[in-house]
């Protein structure tokens, strides 16, 4: 088991500045030049973290927007599957230097990165649907209500609007308009028990972080969360975890 100090020298906050620099740099001449791109809420933004920056997850693009939109160094825990991206873009997870989880198990390695980057006051991106299989929202996944619950940071909710299907109106010379709301931290969160008891608890706090996020989409995205019978069904087609068939290992047997 590592200790504080070397959690962080192994997980540095803010790290490999100059290629962040350029692929930061890159992003924001993309988006604003040949997208729509709007803001909403840069003020909830909080100056210094720990914050654990929550957006739902339409697209393998969202990463993208997230970086461009975010003024504090942002890390990032996330898969490194994006099949339907473009080849450059497959290349930037190991230019930033993202932490990888592997879908459908528990990640040590991303655990570790989660704590190290927290105790700096840092600020850790992590997609509650933890895939974007789907345009519209899905029940989250254990893993970020488990990293919140364990660092004790708060939540940062963003809506992201706009980049499914972003590259298709490029392609056609359309420029796609982008919305990104950012809402207002909450938590941080709590969780007792063991086992499945903890399970079903980080289950309701994931629920409670997608609904926060759900605020900040249209009504048409919002899936299994709608109000709406009709879209609420049509979301439970696209809602199944296409990873679930991977065994997943117990959150208290994690190395902590």
């Amino acid at each position: 088991m590592l200790n504080d100090d070397a959690l962080i020298e192994k997980y540095p906050y803010a790290q490999n500045k100059v290629a962040r620099f350029f692929i930061k740099s890159l992003l924001s001449f993309f988006f604003r030049f040949f997208t729509k791109f709007e803001i909403e809420g840069l003020e909830n933004i909080p100056e210094k973290g720990p914050i654990l920056v929550v957006p739902n997850h339409f697209d393998f693009a969202d990463s993208s927007a997230v970086i461009h939109l975010m003024p504090r160094p942002t890390e990032f825990i996330a898969g490194f599957n994006m099949p339907h991206a473009p080849a450059f873009v497959r290349k930037f997870p190991q230019l930033y230097k993202v932490y990888p989880a592997h879908r459908g198990t528990a990640s040590t390695v991303a655990m570790r990165a989660a704590k190290a980057i927290m105790k700096q006051d840092g600020f850790l991106c992590i997609f509650p649907e933890a895939g974007s299989w789907a345009a519209v929202l899905r029940p989250a996944r254990p893993g970020a209500a488990f990293i919140a619950v364990e660092t004790g940071a708060r939540l940062l909710p963003i809506g992201i609007d706009g980049t499914f299907g972003m590259f298709d109106k490029l392609r056609n010379f359309e420029r796609p308009k982008i919305t990104i709301k950012i809402g207002k931290p909450f938590g941080p969160l709590t969780a007792e028990g063991r086992g499945r008891k903890r399970r079903e608890k980080l289950d309701e706090l994931g629920h409670e972080i997608m609904l926060k996020i759900r605020d900040l989409v249209p009504d048409h995205l919002h899936g299994v969360y709608s109000d709406d019978p009709a879209l609420r069904a049509e979301a439970e087609k696209v809602a199944a975890y296409p990873w679930d068939n991977r065994s997943e290992q117990d959150f208290e047997d994690l190395d902590h």
